[in-house]
């Protein structure tokens, strides 16, 4: 309508067309009015460039690949790899996978390869084979703190989720809702069956395995949103089924296991609709993940002097335990950043030789923002880490493996930056996360529904491998197959195997973690 006022005229009601428009009157400024998910590339005939530019959150895939020969771009690795045999694996992606399950951008698996940053433009001018590439958009590193109270602050974010259900219910094609039956996916069906008068279509995953499934939960929210309720059952045979394809959806090295029930979730929902919407994003922007309960610990751990903590860690050494091995890296920590990062991170892992290296990535700095608390800065630097290198691009892969579009509402960007704003009590206060998000869903759903710990998506893999699963692994993972993998450790990983296979530990992530790197070996 913006575009219009301005004298353009559409043909079509094609999202393409906008674009073109957009960059006609904007030029490289378009990105600035876009609000979605997007990866594209203009051909400027008459500047001879190609302008092109990626989402603000990183939502969609852009691969590109810059040489004398000329530039090649494409949505997915095993499009510019087809045909070329000048291709090397990135030792540095290698080790970067095996720290943080996947390949995050500015790398790909291979060196001749990479990715745009989310939130990225580039120029690249065909007459001289010149690139150049700029950040148009970020989180705030200084705050810019809400001005009204609570419940102002309530009415504006909840106006602003409406909006954002109801732009992405926009649709020719038959649209439903994931829900899980947990608080994001719940708000985002309760705001969707307000937005349109027809019957809104819901989906999510059982498991046989009563200690992953949630899918009663799910069932018990559709029931009082009343939508139209589709679980879809999640079978060992059928997810080893995905296990085998794994590697040709993904094109390279990933290694979050929810990627599995993801794709079976996409897989059936196709078969009713052609969109869905999403509850990704709000556990980064509104505190919700259970990883920020340990914040409050670590700032208490922190406080002890470094000599105290280097004594408790020389007693633990007495005693080998689980346990005190998780701690040991935390309670080791320089910093209260390098702490939080050794929670998260398989710090210096027995199995492999890479160690890793805060300066490795630039992310860091939103971890040691002073301008901040310490809750904001673990927000800030999954919003640019985990969630555009792992959750995005296993919802995209996921999905358009069935060519199922996924929209997320919490990801529009107006939210990411409201919450920003927000101080950190509003979204976690004594210990309730995403405060200001469930008191939102308290005013469409019964608030016993949610009475319970927090679940994340995630598969079987540990009782998987040592049933189903298990010659599998036993096969791909053998000492002489280990030997192919640079970097690791055969006769510590065969222990580890073991170990696992008698019950002894649970070494599920990195078993997973290098069956899929093996897979991808074997397949690339």
């Amino acid at each position: 309508a913006t575009l219009e006022k301005k004298g353009y005229r559409f043909h079509t009601s094609s999202d393409t067309e906008v674009v073109c428009a957009a960059y006609l009157e904007y030029g490289f400024d378009c990105v600035h009015h876009f609000n979605g998910m997007f990866a594209f590339v203009i051909y400027d005939i008459k500047k001879q460039l190609f302008f092109g530019a990626k989402d603000r959150l990183g939502q969609k895939p852009f691969y590109y690949s810059l040489g004398k020969n000329g530039f090649e771009f494409a949505s997915q690795l095993s499009s510019i790899a087809l045909f070329r045999d000048d291709l090397t694996i990135s030792e540095e992606a290698v080790q970067l996978y095996l720290t943080w399950n996947n390949v995050p951008a500015p790398w790909s698996i291979y060196n001749e390869i990479h990715k745009l940053e989310d939130a990225h433009c580039f120029c690249y001018h065909i007459t001289d084979n010149t690139f150049k590439k700029w950040q148009y958009w970020d989180i705030e590193l200084s705050t810019s703190p809400f001005n009204g109270n609570y419940q102002e602050a309530k009415e504006e974010l909840e106006d602003l989720l409406k909006d954002a259900v109801k732009l992405r219910m926009y649709a020719d094609v038959p649209l439903g809702v994931f829900l899980s039956g947990g608080v994001d996916s719940s708000l985002v069906a309760a705001l969707a069956t307000k937005s349109i008068p027809q019957q809104v279509k819901t989906f999510s995953v059982k498991f046989n395995e009563a200690a992953f499934d949630e899918s009663t939960y799910s069932q018990q929210v559709a029931e009082h949103l009343g939508t139209d309720h589709h679980i879809i059952p999640c079978s060992l045979n059928e997810g080893l089924e995905l296990v085998e394809g794994f590697s040709y959806y993904f094109d390279e090295p990933f290694a979050d296991a929810s990627a599995i029930p993801s794709m079976l979730l996409a897989k059936y929902t196709r078969q009713h609709v052609t969109v869905a919407l999403s509850g990704d994003g709000a556990d980064e922007a509104f505190l919700g993940y259970r990883r920020y309960k340990k914040i409050s610990k670590i700032n208490k751990l922190m406080a002890f002097p470094k000599f105290s903590r280097d004594l408790a860690t020389v007693a633990m050494n007495l005693k080998s335990s689980e346990r005190f091995d998780a701690l040991k890296p935390i309670i080791k920590a320089e910093t209260k950043s390098q702490a939080y990062l050794n929670f998260l991170l398989e710090r210096n892992a027995k199995y492999h030789d890479f160690s890793y290296r805060e300066n490795s990535i630039e992310e860091y700095k939103y971890l040691t923002n002073r301008n901040k608390d310490f809750y904001a800065n673990a927000s800030d630097f999954d919003l640019k880490t985990y969630l555009p290198w792992d959750i995005n691009v296993k919802v995209d892969r996921a999905t358009m493996a069935y060519s199922l579009e996924a929209r997320s509402p919490f990801l529009d960007y107006r939210v990411i930056e409201f919450a920003q704003k927000l101080p950190t009590d509003y979204k976690y206060q004594k210990a309730k996360q995403k405060r200001i998000i469930k008191d939102i869903l308290y005013q469409y759903a019964p608030e016993a529904i949610f009475d319970r710990q927090k679940a994340g998506f995630t598969m079987p893999f540990e009782v998987w491998f040592r049933n189903g699963l298990k010659e599998k692994v036993l096969d791909e993972l053998s000492p002489k197959n280990l030997k192919e993998i640079p970097g690791i450790h055969p006769e510590v990983v065969t222990k580890s195997i073991n170990q696992h296979m008698n019950g002894n530990w649970n070494y599920y992530p990195m078993i997973w973690k290098l069956l899929v790197l093996k897979q991808w070996m074997n397949n690339r």
